[in-house]
């Protein structure tokens, strides 16, 4: 079972909690135990799971990859000037498997699974498979 979603990011960074996006299509497909692929098909942008509770850990997050992996570096030479988007999300990665047990994901108290966004704003999709 494959599930696309879409999303509208409106900064150039940004990281768009969808863990209830996921949760609700474990529940629409009724599973109970087993595992989920969450998959971000872009080459700017990624998935991770990283705190949903204090929205400073997001702020904190996109300010050190900015201090990290800086837009302008004169050493650059991509065409599109993106680089440091490339960067980002390689560093996130473009995936995470979650377990499912219970029909709820099996996540930690703070936990969350994030769309992060480096090159927007732009419309983006992601992908959650059943396993």
């Amino acid at each position: 079972m494959l599930k696309k979603f879409t999303l509208q990011t409106n900064n150039r960074n940004q990281m768009i909690d969808v863990t209830e996006q996921v949760q609700a299509f474990i529940k629409e497909r009724e599973i109970q135990d087993g595992a989920v692929l969450v998959y971000c098909p872009h080459t700017t942008a990624g998935i991770t799971i990283n705190e949903n509770a204090d929205p400073d850990v997001k702020r904190d997050m996109i300010r050190r990859f900015d201090e990290v992996y800086p837009w302008h570096h004169e050493l650059d030479r991509h065409m599109e000037g993106n680089t440091a988007a490339h960067m980002k999300a390689s560093t996130v990665g473009a995936s995470q498997h979650v377990i499912v047990t219970d029909g709820r994901l099996l996540l930690g108290t703070w936990q969350g699974i994030y769309f992060c966004e480096f090159d927007g704003p732009r419309t983006r999709t992601f992908y959650v498979k059943i396993v």
